[in-house]
């Protein structure tokens, strides 16, 4: 006859003198994998816990003891004598199988190791922001939130994602022709994944591609909170969020084209307003700008104030409004093939910097008043707010960048305003 006992048996471990005691053991294996080693210990035992205890051990305890101590071995072999079941199995048939946290925590550490060594077999695990990207969702428990979901296959779908945006190199949207595609994130999305909405804002999938997106930037901000921002991060990389979202903002454009969008541009030049196109018109009524000479800046202020001053006589104008967007990106590739030549500039800040060295690699851009004789003139005409976020060089000017890391000091473009009216006055003179 069996020895072991049915469930009903083992009324009295539920009791009030049991309940702690066997939740004690139950930590305590769980944590050592079942090793029957050591002692588990009460607190503040009531009288129930005081007279169980003398019970599994044989040994007094007085009514005034502070802390109760068990070995385990003793719990072990009071409950096999007892009920026919050791405390593995009793704890198991009371409250179901025990956890082996100690093989749980090795398989998760196998499968946290699995998903970087897949990861760091992408084509892009040389460039330096994908490691650090890598780097930092291992260190700061994302991995491991990945690992318990069941998530880790997202970790090698944002790098399919990645190597599609940035493939050709550490810049995404390396060349001409892709500087100018459409790539919607949908398309992206099921491309990667095969699920067109696994890129919609707060999906796991998105959070995890823009902090590569944020690194390989680089600018030390991190993912944009804003939906602007982080849209302006997306096209960045050559992928659109929302080709009605992204704009370019234009002065004096032109347009070379029979179309209702050139119509539209060509109206807007002849009376000097400022225009803007939305990337969905550019990639729907393609536009090739009339101008030969296309200035570019970064802050609305100077289109604001070239239209207002010059107006119809001024120069054709470009503005960034910040990173530029894919709207803007599309222009004005168009524009360089069409043989227009580009005169860029931004603030003189570490993002300016990039901007601008970004420009002159993409569309072979010339720099506009962005010298460090054009910084240093600036620097001294007001107050200048500090300089944020990691330093870059400036391949047209190496003394530039050296001349603002020794200032610590930011220069916004509407400090130079006239020089730049001046310029926009006699766009012949810079060509």
């Amino acid at each position: 006859m069996s020895t072991e006992r049915e469930p009903s048996a083992y009324d009295e471990l539920r009791g009030e003198g049991w309940t702690r005691l066997l939740a004690a053991a139950r930590r305590r294996l769980e944590r050592t994998g079942g090793a029957l080693d050591g002692d588990i210990s009460l607190t503040g035992p009531s009288e129930a816990e005081r007279r169980t205890v003398i019970g599994i051990t044989g040994r007094y305890r007085p009514e005034t003891v502070k802390r109760l101590a068990v070995p385990l071995r003793d719990l072990d072999g009071y409950l096999y004598d007892r009920y026919g079941t050791g405390l593995l199995q009793t704890l198991g048939r009371l409250h179901g199988t025990l956890r082996d946290r100690p093989a749980e925590r090795a398989d998760e550490q196998a499968r946290r190791e699995q998903a970087l060594t897949s990861a760091h077999s992408s084509r892009l695990a040389g460039q330096g922001w994908f490691a650090a990207w890598l780097e930092r969702i291992a260190a700061d428990g994302t991995l491991t939130r990945l690992v318990r979901r069941g998530d880790t296959p997202l970790l090698d779908a944002a790098a399919r994602v990645l190597e599609r945006l940035c493939g050709d190199g550490d810049r995404c949207t390396g060349s001409p022709e892709r500087s100018s595609a459409v790539l919607p994130l949908p398309v992206l999305a099921e491309w990667a994944t095969g699920d067109t909405k696994a890129l919609v804002p707060g999906t796991p999938l998105e959070q995890l591609v823009l902090r590569a997106l944020a690194q390989r930037v680089g600018d030390g901000r991190g993912v944009p909170r804003d939906r602007a921002g982080r849209r302006a991060l997306w096209e960045s990389a050559g992928a659109i969020a929302d080709d009605l979202a992204s704009q370019v903002l234009v002065l004096n454009i032109g347009a070379r084209g029979d179309t209702v969008v050139c119509d539209w541009l060509r109206d807007a030049a002849g009376f000097g307003i400022p225009f803007r196109l939305t990337l969905h018109q550019l990639a729907t009524d393609p536009v090739v700008p009339a101008a030969r000479t296309i200035f570019v800046c970064e802050n609305p202020a100077v289109l604001r104030a070239a239209a207002g001053e010059l107006q119809d006589t001024g120069g054709a104008l470009v503005c960034t409004e910040g990173v530029p967007s894919a709207a803007c990106h599309k222009l004005l590739g168009d524009a360089v093939r069409a043989g227009a030549r580009l005169h860029w500039r931004a603030d003189f800040d570490w993002a300016g910097l990039r901007i601008t060295a970004d420009a002159v690699a993409r569309h072979g851009a010339h720099p506009w008043r962005m010298t460090a004789a054009d910084y240093t003139a600036a620097l001294g005409e007001g107050e200048s707010t500090p300089l944020v976020g990691p330093p870059t060089t400036s391949p047209w000017d190496p003394g530039l960048a050296l001349a603002m890391e020794a200032s610590g000091s930011t220069v916004m473009e509407e400090r130079l305003l006239p020089a730049l009216l001046s310029d926009l006055a006699r766009p012949a003179a810079s060509q």
